[in-house]
């Protein structure tokens, strides 16, 4: 990959809309722009400044426009940046991309463009990663806890323990200079306290990861229970759409549905399942296996029973559920069916009541979903660790730490203590990027939008 080539990408989403943003990043991102563009010489314009004119392809107008210029080092790669504003036809759009990779421009791949922020030091691998999170953002939570990331809260903490670290293992290394005098630099106790201090923030960054993941991808909410309690009203319910078919009869459901909904900013994605029973039918026993291995993945699972069923039937199901060791909640539905005696009694179950066909008690249900899973009170201030590969770096270097403390007392493995230091560092340096390789970076930049 050539840095030195001036890249050129659409970075709107394709398809007609009133306007389309083209950018440009690289050496001759301005002279480029400026050689297809009739109004002002943008090549003597000052940086972060707007200019209407045309872009023509020698005396042929292919569309006005306004041109944004970032001078480097002032712009998001740290290069010349144009933003071209065009008409958002499709035909305009690949008109102008076209005639500037005519004129020099070279096609973006995916994620150049941050790439080329992040190899010029604009910021950390960590910090880029967030870029991708927050475009990918859906809710409240997962927005705050990107920006949190991209704006170098995670980075920083990382910073600060491996700055420690790096003093440390320099005076290790200086004592290996000076092995036959057997001098100590390293103060052992001070390591110690130092690599205890560095474990239980790793440890508090590693166990974030569950909550981090869910706000990231959603809380995986499975509705179960048996056939024909209203599992398909509620999802249509919760949903406010006709998103699963409902029947009186029972079986309708053969295979998970699924959606997402955003609730008080926590994104939960619902999966409605095919109802638990003995069956001969072939496509039900397997619509059934399935909704046992979905309910085995869920974060939690909503069990529906109707007031048709008995309270020694309802518990038995309770029993049941709490063998899975997942936590889950128990919903009546047909609730208006139920006499004062049997709702006082499910009361004491702590049950949920619902009419999901008449969209009853589904702000209550809501409520207890948010209570249930408790990030509604998550401070997305602090650094949660949504990104798997950083879980994997981290308790990597947890490990690499863990063998410096048993080694920190033996005089002998000096040299030993220093690998692991070494280890430990090498796996931080992994998520900010302060150690890479070409394959880590094609990895994570692929993943991302071409305009990005």
């Amino acid at each position: 990959m050539n840095n030195q080539d001036t890249i050129i990408a659409l970075s709107t989403p394709s398809g007609s809309g009133a306007i389309g943003v083209i950018r440009l990043s690289g050496p001759d991102a301005i002279s480029l722009t400026n050689a297809v563009f009739a109004g002002k010489d943008l090549e003597k314009q000052a940086s972060h400044t707007l200019h209407f004119g045309l872009v023509k392809d020698g005396d042929h107008i292919v569309d006005e426009v306004v041109a944004g210029l970032f001078v480097a080092p002032k712009s998001y790669t740290k290069e010349n940046v144009v933003e071209i504003s065009c008409h958002g036809s499709n035909y305009i759009i690949q008109q102008i991309i076209n005639l500037l990779i005519s004129k020099g421009a070279r096609a973006a791949k995916p994620g150049e463009f941050t790439l080329r922020a992040f190899l010029n030091g604009a910021f950390d691998l960590s910090q880029a990663e967030a870029v991708a999170d927050l475009i990918a953002s859906n809710s409240r939570a997962s927005h705050d806890v990107a920006m949190q990331q991209m704006r170098g809260g995670f980075a920083n903490e990382l910073k600060g323990l491996r700055e420690q670290l790096i003093h440390f293992a320099s005076m290790i290394e200086l004592e290996l200079d000076f092995a036959e005098e057997d001098v100590e630099f390293a103060n052992r106790e001070q390591l110690k306290s130092l690599v205890n201090k560095i474990n239980y923030v790793l440890q508090r960054l590693i166990s974030s990861f569950e909550m981090g993941n869910v706000i990231k991808n959603g809380v995986p909410i499975v509705i179960a229970g048996k056939p024909n309690v209203g599992k398909s009203t509620l999802l249509n319910a919760l949903l406010n759409e006709e998103r699963a078919i409902v029947s009186d009869i029972a079986g309708t459901t053969r295979d998970t549905i699924e959606d997402e909904l955003t609730i008080g900013g926590v994104v939960f994605r619902f999966i409605d399942t095919a109802g638990i029973r003995d069956t001969a039918d072939i496509i039900e026993a397997l619509g059934v296996e399935r909704t046992l291995e979905k309910m085995k993945q869920a974060k939690l699972i909503i069990y529906m029973a109707d007031a048709t069923q008995s309270i020694d039937e309802i518990e038995e199901q309770i029993r049941g559920l709490a063998q899975l060791g997942i936590p889950y909640l128990i919903l009546v539905n047909k609730a208006e069916l139920l006499s004062d005696m049997q709702r006082k009694a499910l009361e004491a179950l702590n049950v949920v009541f619902t009419t999901a066909k008449e969209k009853q008690g589904i702000d209550e249900l809501k409520t207890t979903l948010l209570e249930q899973v408790n990030l509604h009170h998550i401070n997305t201030s602090e650094t949660l660790v949504t990104n798997i590969r950083h879980v994997e770096a981290l308790k990597q270097t947890e490990q690499a730490l863990q063998r410096v403390l048993a080694n920190v007392d033996n005089p002998v493995t000096s040299d030993f203590l220093a690998m692991d230091i070494k280890q430990a560092l090498h796996y931080l340096g992994e998520i900010t990027g302060t150690v890479t390789t070409d394959d880590l970076l094609e990895n994570i930049f692929t993943k991302f939008c071409i305009g990005k």
